[in-house]
């Protein structure tokens, strides 16, 4: 039942049976294809799409290039006393860096967020003095991170330094408004490889110029896709078909880290995954779990793996044995090709285009027409402390709880908590995952936003559609403006958040609004709440 197979330095084992998918996979030469770049193996209707999208394949070859300029850059930036990189980006753009940065202790900011708060944190003056700011996204247009940008322009002349193109790194595709921001300013700039799609740009310069930048070695990284990829061919041991076969098994894949050193990875898993399979109505729903053995790790509907961990004993699936279903060890150059490799070859056993994104634009044209147009009041149901409850019959926080996991009480039901609020100084709200997976047996995922809309937001729109859904809003101590636009950051973000409420309104999904008008207080009396429903 059980299968292990182990190639440059990565071994993946499983316990659940999917010898006969594997086998089928390397029968079809489906590894030998998707190394070449066959944009048919995922059915007609991808073709023109994967046709454009398969550079990822090879793209640490390309990235061999970036090595020494990247390296001549961060000494010239050095040598302006600059020591301290912040990355704007979101998605694809700031995933993969946050965990090599995670991984290597390299202390990159990362702001992927509208929260005021948060931006504020980024632009204080004692660190911006010895900041350089990399501001990444493909199409240059991604609104986050142009208000990210305007702020951080804003910052340094704040403070005095008025000449500060030469502090701004772009990584953009070619073409692209950003490349020509850049150009025209002066900035340093990187393009990366236009046929990579975001959620596969790990080992482009989407995931390489920052931390490099911030002093990682990215040529091992390469080094370590390299190896790995060399290793697969033609019927011998293929880790990445037995990871894929097991995203393919079940509906749901559960994800956490088991002391493998790699530091955050679930979180960028999860983008791929998502993105990558939850459309047409179906596909694998990817959960970041706490911990290994964390509460709705193990379930009949679900694969349980560990990143890092024990690679024998095994149970088969189902069990409720805190011992993981499949287990991936190995180092992280190697882990970023792996993982997209499988994910490939889960799209072609599903039958699902693993590179379009069908239902992510959804939210942000929902956005645009509200910051257009204007956001209507929304009057609260009710009042419970510290916390407004929208969308609910309930007069308590814990009755809208309860009437939540009411909801998701059903085969295929998943459970959805999307906060926008500050992910470091509201950090705490995200015990809720786990005090939720405690009192349900559907799967619940935890997302901060506006992030999860480049991540979970496209499954939750185009995967199955028995999502029931939590938004956490909080109230604004202290806004910012956003230089050259006529809305601020707290516009910008309660916008977001109703634009995707009324895409899962109109899909008819159950969605409970709680609005935090004190955060601290509000998110204890939350944690309270949810901790008082019986188990």
């Amino acid at each position: 039942m059980g299968k292990m197979e182990a190639v440059g330095g990565l071994a993946v084992t499983t316990g659940i049976d999917v010898g006969r998918e594997v086998e089928a996979l390397k029968e079809a030469g489906i590894p030998e294809k998707v190394a070449a770049k066959d944009p048919t193996l995922w059915g007609p209707d991808a073709e023109a799409e994967a046709s454009i999208r398969l550079g990822w394949v090879d793209t640490f070859e390309q990235s061999k290039a970036l090595v020494a300029p990247l390296a001549k850059l961060r000494a010239e930036l050095g040598e302006q006393g600059v020591d301290h990189i912040a990355l704007c980006g979101m998605g694809g753009s700031s995933l993969a860096p946050e965990v090599i940065s995670r991984t290597l202790d390299l202390g990159i900011s990362v702001l992927d967020t509208t929260d005021p708060g948060q931006v504020l944190a980024e632009i204080g003056e004692e660190s911006l003095r010895r900041t350089a700011v990399v501001v990444s996204s493909k199409s240059g247009t991604t609104v986050e991170t142009d208000s990210q940008r305007r702020a951080f322009e804003a910052a340094f002349e704040g403070i005095g330094i008025a000449d500060h193109a030469d502090r701004f790194v772009f990584v953009t595709d070619p073409g692209s408004q950003l490349e020509a921001l850049a150009n025209e300013q002066g900035s340093h700039v990187f393009l990366a490889d236009e046929t990579v799609g975001g959620r596969y740009s790990a080992l482009t310069a989407f995931g390489l110029v920052p931390t490099a930048l911030a002093g990682a070695d990215i040529a091992e990284l390469i080094d370590e896709a390299r190896t790995f990829a060399s290793g697969i061919a033609g019927d011998g041991d293929n880790p990445a078909a037995v990871l894929g076969a097991a995203i393919a098994a079940q509906p749901t894949i559960t994800i956490a880290d088991d002391g493998s050193g790699v530091v955050g990875l679930g979180d960028w898993a999860e983008q791929l995954i998502a993105e990558s399979l939850g459309k047409d109505g179906k596909g694998t729903l990817p959960v970041v779990l706490e911990g290994p053995g964390a509460p709705g790790a193990r379930g009949s509907d679900r694969v349980y793996t560990t990143v890092g961990g024990s690679s024998t004993g095994l149970p088969n699936s189902g069990s409720h044995l805190a011992m993981p279903d499949t287990v991936v060890n190995g180092p992280i150059g190697a882990q970023f090709l792996c993982w997209e490799l499988a994910t490939a070859y889960a799209g072609h056993l599903i039958g699902i285009d693993p590179f379009n994104q069908p239902n992510v634009t959804e939210s942000k044209e929902n956005t645009k027409r509200i910051l257009a147009e204007g956001q209507s009041e929304e009057r609260p149901h009710a009042v419970d402390g510290a916390i407004e409850i929208h969308g609910s019959h309930a007069e308590t926080v814990g009755g809208a709880l309860g009437e939540l996991l009411l909801d998701a009480d059903h085969d295929d039901a998943y459970i959805a908590v999307m906060a926008y609020l500050d992910r470091l100084d509201d950090a705490p709200a995200q015990q809720l995952r786990a005090e939720l997976a405690e009192r349900t047996a559907a799967p619940v995922t935890w997302g901060w936003g506006p992030r999860f809309l480049h991540s979970t937001g496209q499954f939750h729109k185009g995967g199955r559609q028995t999502g029931v859904f939590l938004q956490i809003t909080g109230a604004i101590d202290q806004d910012v403006a956003i230089p050259g636009k006529d809305f601020t950051f707290a516009t910008l973000q309660a916008a977001q958040a109703a634009g995707d409420r009324q895409a899962l309104q109109s899909r008819n999904r159950p969605l409970v609004r709680l609005h935090l008008t004190d955060r601290e207080r509000g998110v204890n009396q939350l944690l309270h709440a949810v901790r008082e429903l019986s188990l």
